[in-house]
């Protein structure tokens, strides 16, 4: 991968017919070309920023990815409790929002893996909304088949072990406390919804970067073997470079300053090219920035091995790809590859693994951070004193380094460090007892203790993560259009 660093490119080039502010298209005009705009990056992102990218971004598909592997198993524990529940619930409020703009602008796509365990029921609200917006003609498709807890001891049954990545351990034991377990899926489902005419589609879980691969091989007849594998390499750096929202455009960026304008941080827009090259930009007049860096710190984020980064559609290859900055906060994006596709699918998996909880108190003065280690030991010795000990526990004053050990320098004396003592247990009895012991520092511990105002820490429950894999043969994704 070649990046340079940001240059001051010559002005963009303009077209009467496109407006103040709009970019003219014909830039690219000897090449069939979809703007692809993702307006959420996780479950929990602005919910401003889909409406706006939507109103300004001049878009052919709109996206939203919601999913994390944590989401998942917290859905899986929200549809056991009530069947209709289980989507994320963010999704409808946008949608609701996005009515005046889908009215406006007719020929605009939203594709999105908000119904997580439960498309179908998140569909069903979402017809509902549509309904009420006046867009009940708008046909919707749904893509389910990701969810294997249903057949998962029938799949373990007939040999497919789902074997843990990293130790090599069958899922066979830990299977008793396992709450979800879904396939990855990929862009082909979504191909067939959009071919069948859905404008809203939505799905469980479907690798993030699908969701831009899916309207670009629809959009310009790609198929998922040997001949169009570059193509959807490309298109799998362009998902991946869009899938987290604002880190593409100044968000986390290590040079961001307050020019950054991140409270008003534009959202990216991917906008391909039928063979493959593409650029990223974002809205013009908003916070934010789209540079070589930026994207390159986005093209690297959760990469393992740059040459090899495994989809669902493809083995993408980023080392090939190349950067250049052609215009004020806009980067093209070429080289992109694929390495051929394999025959599994990744299985997230989350079980059961115990308690948890964290508290902090707040210590100042002298010697603080000293202060703060000497007052988690004293919480763990009296708890040892109960007779509890924990399976895994972590005393850290932040504020004096501990919360990169070795990377970050600390003052030598700060005049005031957060004090946080987290541990995790399978007996949710002990992990309650564990939070009763931080109110009584503010009398019986060291001076500058504070902060206990906000009560007790809650409890939580642990979902361990477990990746695996399975075979495509044993996966059956599903599509319906409403």
């Amino acid at each position: 991968m070649r990046i340079r660093r940001p240059v001051a490119p010559a002005p963009r080039s303009r077209c009467p017919e496109a407006g103040a502010g709009l970019s003219c298209r014909r830039e690219r005009a000897d090449v069939k070309t979809i703007r692809v705009g993702n307006g959420c990056g996780f479950w929990g992102d602005n919910l401003d920023a889909p409406v706006r990218l939507a109103e300004a971004g001049r878009l052919d598909y709109l996206t939203l990815e919601y999913l994390a592997e944590l989401t998942m198993s917290i859905l899986a524990l929200q549809k056991a409790k009530d069947p209709s529940a289980g989507f994320a619930s963010d999704f409808l409020d946008v949608l609701g929002r996005l009515g005046p703009v889908l009215q406006a602008q007719p020929k605009l796509k939203v594709v999105t893996n908000a119904g997580g365990m439960n498309p179908h029921g998140c569909a069903a609200k979402a017809k509902d909304i549509l309904s009420r917006a006046g867009l009940a003609n708008r046909r919707l498709g749904v893509v389910s088949g990701d969810d294997l807890m249903p057949r998962l001891d029938e799949l373990l049954a007939a040999g497919h072990g789902l074997n843990h990545l990293d130790t090599g351990e069958p899922l066979s034991s830990v299977r008793e406390r396992v709450v979800s377990a879904n396939a990855y899926l990929g862009a082909r489902p979504i191909v067939e919804a959009l071919a069948a005419g859905a404008r809203v589609v939505i799905t469980g879980r479907v690798a993030d970067a699908s969701l831009t691969v899916g309207p670009a091989a629809h959009e310009f007849g790609w198929g998922f073997g040997k001949a169009d594998a570059d193509r959807l390499g490309a298109a799998s750096v362009a998902g991946h470079l869009i899938e987290c929202g604002a880190q593409a455009t100044g968000g986390l960026w290590v040079n961001a300053d307050d020019s950054t304008r991140l409270a008003d941080v534009g959202y990216p827009v991917a906008e391909v090219a039928e063979d493959g090259t593409f650029t990223i930009s974002k809205p013009e007049g908003t916070g934010g920035a789209v540079n070589e860096e930026t994207v390159a710190e986005q093209l690297l984020y959760e990469v393992a091995d740059p040459a090899r980064y495994y989809t669902p559609d493809v083995v993408a290859d980023f080392t090939t790809v190349r950067l250049r900055q052609t215009a004020p906060d806009v980067v093209s994006v070429t080289g992109g590859s694929g390495r051929g596709v394999t025959d599994t699918y990744k299985v997230s998996v989350a079980y059961r693994d115990g308690y948890f909880s964290a508290g902090t108190l707040l210590i100042f003065g002298p010697n603080a951070a000293e202060k703060a280690g000497r007052s988690g030991a004293i919480i763990l010795e009296k708890l040892r004193q109960a007779g509890l000990t924990f399976e895994a526990s972590y005393v850290e004053a932040l504020g004096a380094g501990d919360c990169v050990p070795g990377v970050v320098t600390a003052r030598a004396d700060p005049p005031e460090v957060v004090l946080r003592v987290a541990v995790r247990d399978p007996r949710k009895a002990a992990v309650e007892r564990f939070t009763k012991e931080f109110a009584p520092l503010v009398t019986s511990g060291f001076a500058g203790t504070t902060g206990y105002t906000t009560g007790r820490p809650p409890v939580r429950e642990v979902f361990a993560y477990w990746p695996a894999l399975v075979a495509k043969s044993a996966v059956q994704p599903r599509v319906e259009v409403v």
